[in-house]
């Protein structure tokens, strides 16, 4: 692969974060179904809700980089093993109090690399002097921080249960 502009870089990172997006669409419906706390199911479900509407905003801006652009052309190999750890998770013979502290900690690893990427690319997207893609880009960013901020709450009373299991 030769990248040899900024733009094509962006390109390349909103490739990584469409696959990232969708693979994560996959996989919270497996951590909806296994989680015990009410309050982390109603969570991961309103993240699903959110995913979806991330997918659009990049399909926008996908849709006015033109036919050229294969949105699907990558695999976010990142994500990939993000989620691979928290399938074995799934698999482990848990508590269910430890499965949703566990739950909790891979769910913000998800978070963190979304909040870095999206982060990134809100840059390079203002480097490019594209205002409109900043705005986009800028709400998944803020709510991506958001359901960090929320995990981080729920992992109080979360571990806390863990602890005394």
């Amino acid at each position: 692969m030769k990248l040899e502009s900024l733009h094509e870089l962006f390109v390349e990172e909103l490739q990584d974060l469409y696959s990232a997006e969708n693979q994560i669409l996959e996989a919270l419906p497996k951590l909806i179904e296994k989680a015990t706390s009410p309050e982390l199911k109603a969570g991961f479900t309103k993240h699903l809700e959110q995913s979806r509407e991330h997918v659009r905003r990049l399909d926008q801006i996908f849709d006015q980089l033109g036919k050229n652009v294969d949105r699907e052309d990558k695999k976010c190999k990142g994500m990939e093993g993000i989620i691979k750890d928290n399938a074995e998770l799934l698999k482990a013979n848990a508590v269910p109090e430890v499965l949703n502290a566990g739950l909790i900690a891979g769910a913000q690893r998800v978070e963190h690399y979304e909040i870095a990427a999206y982060g990134t690319v809100s840059t390079y997207a203002q480097l490019l002097g594209r205002n409109d893609w900043v705005q986009l880009l800028h709400q998944t960013l803020n709510e991506e921080k958001e359901t960090d901020m929320k995990l981080t709450e729920l992992a109080g009373e979360i571990n806390l249960e863990a602890q005394a299991a």
